[in-house]
Parts: structure tokens; sequence; C-alpha cells
């Protein structure tokens, strides 16, 4: 068996809510309208009995009744009885065998055989001791017209007020899930297409599907972020490892097709030695941009005294004495990450020492103006060719590539600026060939605490 989608479900619970809000509906006005019909007998027993209350007298011991006296009007049945109730005046209803006390001013229901009645007794005093009972009779109504006329439209409307309410409730809820069914439709076109490029359209006003759809983008957002990374580091890692792993493999068949000393021995396992801590260093710089460019490595910002630790991180660096010259304004904070923030002015102190002059010096420095809070590590070696510095930030670029290992895989500064733009910051280079290049990182004062 087929299941019910979700419209059909909701059409269905809408119409036995609107059938059950029906019948009590019905419910009530039958109630109500038998209410009304009972109300009605009485009050009309009522002013038909009052009605000749006034024509009722005693003259010489003899009684007397109007002329305007009704023993039977619409119904109703008027009697008199004598202070002893003996009957005077008038004819009982045929089918009234009922032996009913007589209770003054009140009425009541009499119940006889399967017959209903309404009785209305009232004394009337014709004199200091005597008087005579006025009693009025009216059968209850079995059926009241109302009550007829009431069943007979319900038989006839309330299946058009189903039918109606099924193909109104089918119709709300099919517009109502429309943005959901056109949610589905693109989430499907994605998953097919493989494209996580895509979007889902967002639908109007501010409701449940305009955020769940919201939440669908970001998904396929963060999804085509890791997808993307992903591809990027299985292509950066199989084409950045090749080279070692080749290194390595040489040497080892080398080592096994032809008899080696000792000392060359020593020398093939240098050399993979060496390899396999390039291999090891690079498969660490990866990962890092990857978690940068997935977003999950900004995650401990805080506040940070730039001051202490730009100083902290240029007296722990292993160089000549006087090689590395700080500038430093003190008392500078901002929030940010400080391991990243470590990385990047290591990548870049690094990178001053490897590509400047053989005695050369780096020169760290640390300002906030009224605009931004500025890192800047300046040296004086090789400098960048104007051609080539829009290229260093790209991965595993170099200017050099004939220095070998001493020069990098090429990924320092891609980190850096992906630090730099994780804090909302930028970075930028100038660089003149032969006398040196300047790094600097840009942080917005919204970064300050």
């Amino acid at each position: 068996m087929k299941k019910l989608n979700i419209k059909v479900k909701i059409t269905i619970w809408y119409l036995l809510l609107m059938t059950i809000m029906a019948g009590l509906l019905l419910g009530f006005l039958l109630l109500v309208s038998g209410s009304v019909s009972t109300q009605t007998a009485m009050d009309q027993l009522s002013q038909t009995v009052r009605g000749n209350l006034d024509q009722i007298s005693m003259t010489d011991g003899t009684l007397q009744l109007g002329e305007n006296f009704q023993f039977y009007d619409n119904g109703v049945y008027c009697l008199i009885y004598s202070q002893n109730e003996s009957l005077l005046a008038g004819q009982l209803p045929v089918a009234f065998t009922a032996a009913e006390p007589f209770q003054n001013g009140l009425t009541r229901p009499v119940e006889v055989s399967s017959s209903r009645y309404y009785v209305l007794d009232f004394w009337v005093p014709l004199g200091w001791e005597n008087g005579v009972w006025l009693r009025g009779i009216l059968e209850a109504p079995e059926n009241p017209q109302m009550l007829t006329n009431l069943l007979y439209i319900a038989m006839v409307t309330l299946p058009l007020y189903i039918l109606l309410a099924a193909l109104g409730g089918y119709a709300i809820a099919r517009r109502a899930f429309r943005p959901l069914d056109q949610i589905t439709s693109t989430a499907a076109a994605i998953s097919e297409a493989s494209d996580l490029s895509q979007r889902v359209e967002l639908p109007p006003g501010d409701n449940e599907f305009t955020r769940l759809a919201n939440t669908f983008n970001q998904m396929f957002e963060r999804l085509e972020r890791s997808f993307e990374a992903e591809k990027q580091f299985t292509a950066d890692a199989s084409h950045e490892l090749r080279t070692p792993v080749s290194v390595i493999k040489s040497a080892c068949e080398y080592a096994e097709k032809y008899g080696e000393t000792p000392e060359e021995q020593r020398e093939t396992l240098s050399m993979i030695h060496r390899q396999a801590n390039r291999m090891s260093a690079l498969i660490g710089q990866l990962l890092s941009i990857t978690r940068l460019d997935q977003g999950v490595d900004i995650a401990r910002e805080g506040k940070t005294d730039l001051s202490a630790l730009v100083r902290t991180i240029c007296e722990e660096q292993v160089c000549p004495p006087g090689r590395l010259i700080s500038e430093l304004q003190e008392g500078v904070t901002a929030c940010v990450d400080t391991a990243l923030i470590t990385r990047l002015l290591q990548n870049l102190i690094d990178n001053g020492f490897k590509y400047g002059k053989p005695e050369g010096h780096v020169w760290v420095s640390l300002e906030q103006t009224e605009e931004e809070i500025r890192l800047c590590v300046k040296d004086d070696g090789i400098g960048i060719p104007a051609e080539a510095q829009e290229k260093v930030w790209q991965r595993f670029y170099q200017v050099d590539p004939s220095r070998g290992e001493k020069g990098g895989a090429g990924l320092g500064l891609s980190m850096v600026q992906r630090i730099a733009q994780a804090h909302g910051g930028t970075v930028s280079l100038e660089s003149i060939p032969d006398v040196g290049s300047s790094f600097t990182l840009h942080l917005p004062l919204e970064k300050m605490c």
C-alpha cells in the first residue's frame, strides 16, 4: 500500500476536525432549538392561561366567565376546578389521564403513557375563603417543525460541506507546502548534478520555509567548501609529495641494486630521512591550510596583548644576535587567535631569513593607528620581481625554484594570507629586487579589545 504524503495526511486531519466541528455545531443547534421549542410552548401556555384569569368572577355565589374566556386556544386546554379540585368547566384532553396535583404558578411537564404535556395552575381567589383553580394543559410537540427543518438542511448541506472542506483543505496544504516542494526539487537537482555551487531559491517572507531554505544553503556552502578543500588537498598532496617519494624510491632501488659502502649507506639513509621530514612538514602545512579553508581553525579568538606576543616570538628566534630587530608599540591589544598569529609571524620571519642576504637583517614592527593595527616584517634580501608579486600568494609558487629544499614548499605565504583573511584582515607586499621585501598584516579596528 502506497504511503500517504504529508499533504494528504494534513487534509485528512483537517477534514476530520471540520467534521467534528460540524457535528458539534449541529448538536448545539439541535439542543438550542429543542430548548427554544420547549420555551415557546411554555410561553404559549402561560400567555393563554394568564389571558383567562381576568375572565373569571363570582356573582351571588355563582361562577361567572367572561365572553373572552377561551376553553381551547392554540392547543391549550383551559379548565376550572373547585376549591376541592372538582372539575367545574372545561374538557380534559382525551389522552390526559394523570391525576396531577395542583401547584400554583408552576409550569411543569407531565408524562402520560407515551405522551408529554405541560401543565400550569393558578389559584383564583373569589372572596375571603372561596376561589377556584384555573388549569392549562398543552401537549408538548413531539417533532417540532424547526427541528425537522434543521435536520433536513443538515442532511443536504453536511455532505457538501465535507466535500468543500476536503477540497479546500487539500488546496491550502498544497499551497502551503509549495515552497517545500521547490526546496526538495532543488536539493534533488543539486544531488543528481553533483553541483554544490547551486543554491535553493529563498521563498518570499520570513517564515519556516525561508529559514529551512537558508539552512540548506548554508549546509551546501559548507559542503562545497569542504569538498573543494578536499580536492585541493588531494591535488596539492599528490603534486608535492611526488618528488620526495620519487627520491626515496630511487635511493632505495639504488641501494638494493648496487652494493654500498657504510658511508654511502649512511648518506642514503640521511637523504631518506631528510625527504621524510620534508614530507611530514609538507603534510602538516597542507592540513593546516585545509582547516583554514574549511573555517575550523578560527574558534579560539580572545583578548591578546599583541605587543607581548610579538616580543616573545622575536626573542625565541634562533638567529645570530643583531640580525632580528623589533620595533614594537606597547599596549597594543586585539581579539585574535594566538596560535594562528604566531604561525603567521613565524612564517614571515622564516621567509625573511630564507630569502635574505647571508648576513642580512629582518625587522619586525607593530603599531596601532587611528585606522588599523599593523604588523610588519621587513627584510633586506633578494626582493621579489614586480611580475611575481601577485603570484607569491598562490600555493606552491616559488620565485626561485632553484633554491630546492631550502626554499620550502611554497605554502608559507599562502597560509599567511589565509590567516589574515580568517581574522577579517589583509596582508600587503612591498618589494624591490635586490633591496628587500616588506610584508604587512592589516587588522581592522573591530579586532581591538
